[in-house]
């Protein structure tokens, strides 16, 4: 049997200047160039249904960062786009993924201008995320992560308070997801 490969756990991030992924085939990498990456907390889980579609999960792992750190190369010419019409705001957005073995890589959003979102599942060690947008569409038996912000939708609007759980005196039923 061969070596598992994906151990997050063997990648030391005080070892990283830049960070690589590729998709499923290795058509396309990606690699982040911000020396800060694993420094502070970075990214966000997004439970929409959207990006939870894209991710083929309960939550997809995004991180914001500028254009100019990211470098992309698509061998193949395999990354293609999906125009995403079906937003919460109204405005299309382009879903990037590689045509071949369907991996998704990116999303162009209008409003984050020189930013793009890349989806992280592609990489072998991810940042600490640093917020959750969409958390009112938590599934209630998903767990909690601590220090992080809780949006109920999107980030920097309405905040979700977590109560601070005590042994034995709540479960994560009582997660507030239906709000």
């Amino acid at each position: 049997m061969p070596e598992p490969t994906g151990d997050p756990n063997k990648v030391n991030p005080d070892d990283l200047t830049t960070l690589t992924g590729t998709c499923l085939c290795g058509s396309i990498r990606v690699t982040i160039n911000d020396p800060d990456l694993f420094t502070r907390r970075r990214g966000h889980l997004c439970h929409c249904a959207n990006c939870r579609k894209v991710a083929g999960s309960y939550v997809a792992a995004n991180l914001l960062i500028e254009n100019d750190k990211v470098e992309i190369e698509d061998k193949n010419g395999t990354l293609k786009e999906f125009k995403d019409t079906e937003t919460i705001s109204g405005t299309p957005l382009g879903r990037w993924f590689c045509s071949t073995c369907g991996n998704p890589i990116k999303s162009v959003v209008p409003a984050y201008g020189d930013k793009v979102v890349l989806k992280m599942g592609i990489f072998p060690r991810i940042p600490a995320p640093e917020f959750e947008t969409f958390g009112s569409h938590r599934h209630p038996w998903q767990g909690l992560h601590e220090n992080m912000e809780q949006y109920k939708l999107k980030a920097g609007g309405e905040k979700i308070e977590i109560p601070v759980a005590r042994p034995n005196e709540q479960s994560v039923e009582d997660f507030p997801h239906n709000l």
